[in-house]
């Protein structure tokens, strides 16, 4: 039997690698730790190879890119919310505190590191997808919240702590500074930090993510309290949007005009939905104790995105292989 081209491709075996090997030998205790800080230490490098490759000139021509940032958080904090609204006709063939959980992964900000990461597997505007992410999670520190008490009538004791602000400036933009520091001032690196030393990189920092993130789910038992029935519901859903979104992303950046490149980075960075960064909210917002089911659709949708989106970013460059040559 033939085996499916998208699962002949590295990226998407690691990620099927990981996953399993989160459901059977998961990160506890101390193993948790060093993976956790391996995980930050493989996207902080990401960040900086990213900043090492590319100009000043195409660094900033991605920071004052408002019309692709504008469009990429209408897809993250409108379009994507109201899909979450819409699919509340679902509920009786799941239960309510499900139904919960798969609005509340609408409301969360988009990806960073795998946004910028499949961005770059599929030759799309890097910069830009770099400060269209994380504005993306800068902005999700206010608005994920507010769409939370908006939409899912959830009351008081919501506090954001500022600190997230640091934290994304500390381990995302902070590398991607010193990489341009690093492209400047010592240009043989930008040989280093070319798109073979890159592509390593940013698969093993997905890796990583995905094995931390099911890891967490695994030891907190979320899964424990899910029927097969609805992690089936949750999987044929989460791959529905995800290719209704690519479709929709891909369509309306035609429409308006985009390159290539950029048509890439509003697919890649609009069609996601962090995990890194949902996961942590949750628990300010509802309480360590109130997730249970409530973070099983985010964590499916996050798996399937990312498979889903590999596929696509990994055929991209294929074709871009192919038309060079």
């Amino acid at each position: 039997m033939r085996v499916p081209s998208f699962l002949r491709d590295p990226l998407i075996q690691g990620i099927l690698v990981a996953t399993v090997l989160a459901f059977v030998l998961p990160a506890r205790g101390e193993f948790a730790d060093v993976v956790g800080v391996a995980t930050k230490i493989g996207i902080a490098l990401l960040f900086f190879l990213y900043g090492a490759r590319l100009s000043t000139r195409e660094a900033l021509r991605g920071l004052t890119h408002w019309r692709l940032h504008l469009v990429i958080l209408g897809f993250t904090f409108v379009i994507y919310p109201l899909v979450g609204l819409a699919l509340r006709p679902t509920t009786p063939f799941i239960s309510e505190p499900m139904y919960q959980g798969i609005l509340y992964a609408m409301l969360v900000p988009s990806t960073v590191q795998s946004s910028v990461a499949l961005t770059g597997i599929a030759r799309g505007n890097i910069s830009g997808s770099v400060v269209a992410a994380s504005l993306s999670s800068l902005v999700g520190v206010l608005a994920t919240p507010l769409l939370v008490m908006l939409l899912m009538g959830a009351g008081g004791g919501i506090h954001i702590d500022g600190a997230v602000f640091g934290n994304v400036a500390l381990q995302l933009l902070l590398p991607f500074l010193l990489g341009q520091i690093a492209h400047n001032a010592v240009p043989p690196l930008r040989r280093v930090a070319g798109a073979s030393a890159t592509k390593h990189v940013d698969r093993g920092s997905i890796w990583l993510v995905v094995y931390s993130a099911f890891s967490q789910g695994i030891v907190s038992g979320v899964w424990a309290h899910v029927s097969l029935w609805e992690i089936a519901f949750l999987v044929v859903l989460s791959v529905l949007l995800v290719y209704a979104m690519l479709w929709a992303t891909k369509a309306i950046s035609r429409t308006l005009r985009f390159s290539y490149k950029d048509r890439v980075a509003i697919q890649m960075c609009g069609t996601q939905k962090s995990l890194a960064a949902g996961l942590p909210m949750a628990s300010v917002i509802f309480g360590g104790a109130a997730l249970g089911i409530l973070i099983v659709p985010l964590m499916i949708y996050h798996l399937i995105q990312l498979m889903i989106c590999s596929a696509v970013a990994a055929r991209y460059a294929r074709d871009a292989e192919n038309t060079r040559e």
